[in-house]
C-alpha cells in the first residue's frame, strides 16, 4: 500500500555500495576536467555538436524540460499513480534532494571555475540543469518503479544531449551533473527519516 498518515513507511537506509554509480560519474566528469587527454575529447564533442547544429539553431527545450520529471515525482501520486510516499514526504524528499544538489552544483562550479564552451563565463563544471533533470528522474524511479524511471530518464537524456548541443557545456560537465543528480535524489530519500 502507498504511504499515508495512517501506515508509514519504510525508509531507503544508506548502504555504502549505493552511491557507487553516482560517485563514478562525477569522478569520470572530474577527470575529464583535470586531464588533457580527456580535454580533447571535450572539444571533439563540442565540434561534433557544432556540425550538427549547423550554426545558430539552438533549442533552448532544456531550460523547462529538467524541471518535468521533478513535477512527475511530486505529481503522480496525486493523480492516482501508486506512490511509495505520502505527498508531504515527497515534498520533503524533493526540498532536501533540491537544497543538497544546489549545494553541490554551485559550491563546485564556484570553486573549479571551468570556462563554458560557448561564452567563456567560468560556471561551466558541472551542469546544473542536468543535475536537475537527473535527481528528478531518480526521484521518480524510486517513488513509481522502473518503468517511470526509464521515461524520465529518456527524458533527461535529452536534456543532457541539449546542453552539449546549444554549446552550454562541455561533456565533461554533463558527465559530473548526472551523478550529483542521482546522488542527490538519493540523500533526499536518505535524510527523509530525520
Amino acid at each position: 500500500a502507498p504511504c499515508n498518515t495512517f501506515a508509514p513507511c519504510k525508509f531507503e537506509t544508506f548502504k555504502p555500495q549505493k552511491p557507487t554509480v553516482p560517485a563514478a560519474l562525477i569522478a569520470v566528469g572530474t577527470v575529464e576536467v583535470c586531464s588533457d587527454g580527456f580535454k580533447s575529447l571535450n572539444r571533439e564533442v563540442r565540434d561534433g555538436m557544432g556540425r550538427l547544429r549547423g550554426g545558430d539553431r539552438y533549442i533552448h527545450a532544456d531550460d523547462y524540460v529538467q524541471y518535468l520529471p521533478l513535477a512527475a515525482h511530486l505529481g503522480l501520486g496525486c493523480i492516482g499513480v501508486r506512490s511509495r510516499h505520502s505527498f508531504r514526504e515527497r515534498l520533503a524528499i524533493d526540498a532536501t534532494a533540491y537544497l543538497s544538489m544546489g549545494i553541490l552544483v554551485n559550491a563546485t562550479k564556484y570553486s573549479v571555475r571551468e570556462r563554458r564552451p560557448g561564452s567563456g563565463a567560468r560556471n561551466s563544471f558541472p551542469s546544473g540543469h542536468t543535475a536537475t533533470a537527473f535527481m528528478g528522474a531518480e526521484l521518480a524511479r524510486m517513488e513509481y518503479g522502473t518503468g517511470i524511471g526509464i521515461g524520465a530518464y529518456a527524458l533527461d537524456s535529452g536534456v543532457a544531449f541539449l546542453r552539449l548541443y546549444n554549446n552550454r557545456h562541455w561533456l565533461s560537465d554533463v558527465v559530473a551533473g548526472t551523478g550529483i543528480g542521482i546522488l542527490s535524489a538519493r540523500i533526499g530519500h536518505w535524510m527523509l527519516p530525520l
